[in-house]
């Protein structure tokens, strides 16, 4: 082993307090906030007049220092001179920022807990994790203190969080929300998204970050093809996937007019997938934080050690077949969508995994969600999920991908036969 993975692995053993410039939520607010007290007034009027979200500690706003996670990171980086255009365009929609939110340590997780700052505490499920990484702001959104939140989604930090805490999420086209004044984490694949309780404030979110005061230009064309992804359906357990598939058929030309597609060759899975999106991933993700790690030796937390660790071992020039993969896929989800398909998939596996869940298990369920996660996150498309209560009340996901800058024709096409009602 490197003595970077040496040293990171041994960081990963130490118990790291908080920073005391952290202020850590009251137990009312479930974990949510960093700082409840960052506050912006709007700028403006719009679609989200007397709208509140939240933000993940990892925006720029201006006189805030972000944490992204890790007390090292919030010792080691100033207060921003500015604040983040995308928040710029949300307060000149009409919404107050009202907090910062928790995340996972640089991002790098998709479970919601944090060693140094604790877990958010799961709405739809207390005994459960929240997903992560931006698992305050799903939190958040989903107790109700915001009407919605923001948080980043590089292999599905506001997918996943939004499945397990019961909530509409949305991950736009890459590049389609500005991520300038946002910590990076792998630039290629790291988006801005949101998520609330209300598709309806889903919509006018995506009306104001993409189309500019509810601008309508692109969406006259409706959809009228729709897949459902074979091997994506084959991971939940019976008993969800029946669940997801009776709400699939809630939806306006899914009962009769799916078509079963299989996305990958023959000889190849959606696991072959996930594996390219974890090396390229992992090769921007040293590239971007690795002299940062090196030069401020960081306390990492159990896991995330361990996967900075191995990101150190990656080389750029090993990934060939990875990239073409990357290629490929992407391509074949172009031509496959056009402008006027659907691709249906599970959103997560199944609900948030239980609070302490390790080892082999943990680690299962995980690659399951990684594989479902990776689909949307190789091909640079957009997703939006929507929540499906099973008859235990737990949440679970079912989500649709549509092919490049179809965000706000998605995002109408779901408010407008959703209405913002969870179905049990």
């Amino acid at each position: 082993m490197s003595e970077t993975g040496k040293r990171l692995e041994h960081q990963s053993k130490k118990t790291a307090k908080p920073a005391s410039a952290f202020n850590r939520t009251e137990k009312e607010y479930g974990g949510a906030f960093v700082d409840r007290h960052v506050e912006r007034a709007p700028t403006g009027s719009g679609p989200l007049d007397g709208l509140t979200f939240a933000v993940k500690d990892v925006f720029d706003v201006e006189g805030v220092t972000s944490g992204a996670g890790n007390p090292d990171w919030l010792r080691t980086h100033e207060p921003s001179g500015r604040t983040a255009p995308a928040l710029l365009k949300l307060l000149e929609g009409g919404a107050r920022l009202q907090g910062t939110t928790h995340t996972d340590e640089l991002m790098y997780s998709l479970n919601g807990q944090n060693s140094h700052y604790g877990t958010p505490v799961n709405p739809a499920a207390p005994e459960r994790i929240p997903g992560g990484s931006s698992s305050g702001s799903a939190v958040a959104a989903a107790a109700g203190l915001v009407d919605f939140a923001v948080g980043t989604d590089t292999g599905g930090s506001v997918r996943i969080p939004s499945s397990y805490c019961g909530l509409y999420g949305f991950r736009p086209t890459h590049g389609a929300v500005s991520a300038e004044g946002v910590i990076p984490l792998a630039a290629s694949f790291d988006t801005v998204g949101w998520m609330s309780r209300d598709v309806s404030v889903l919509r006018r979110v995506g009306q104001v970050l993409l189309g500019g005061n509810g601008a309508r230009s692109e969406r006259a064309q409706p959809f009228t093809r729709f897949f459902a992804a074979e091997e994506a359906w084959a991971l939940p357990e019976s008993s969800d996937r029946r669940k997801l598939q009776q709400q699939l058929c809630v939806s306006e030309g899914w009962e009769n007019g799916r078509i079963e597609i299989a996305l990958t060759a023959e000889g190849e899975s959606l696991g072959d997938w996930s594996a390219a999106f974890r090396v390229l991933q992992g090769l921007e993700i040293w590239e971007q934080h690795g002299a940062w790690i090196e030069r401020e030796r960081p306390a990492f937390g159990p896991g995330i050690a361990e996967r900075f660790q191995w990101t150190s071992t990656l080389r750029a020039g090993d990934s060939g077949a990875e990239a073409e993969r990357r290629r490929r896929v992407r391509g074949q989800l172009i031509d496959l969508l056009g402008s006027d398909g659907l691709l249906a998939v599970p959103t997560a596996p199944g609900p948030a995994p239980l609070l302490g869940l390790g080892g082999p298990e943990a680690e299962a369920y995980r690659a399951k969600t990684m594989q479902l996660s990776c689909i949307a996150g190789l091909s640079g498309l957009p997703q939006v999920t929507v929540p499906v209560l099973r008859e235990d009340g737990l949440p679970i996901g079912l989500s649709w991908i549509g092919g490049p800058g179809t965000d706000l024709r998605l995002l109408d096409w779901i408010a407008e036969r959703f209405g913002g009602e969870v179905r049990p």
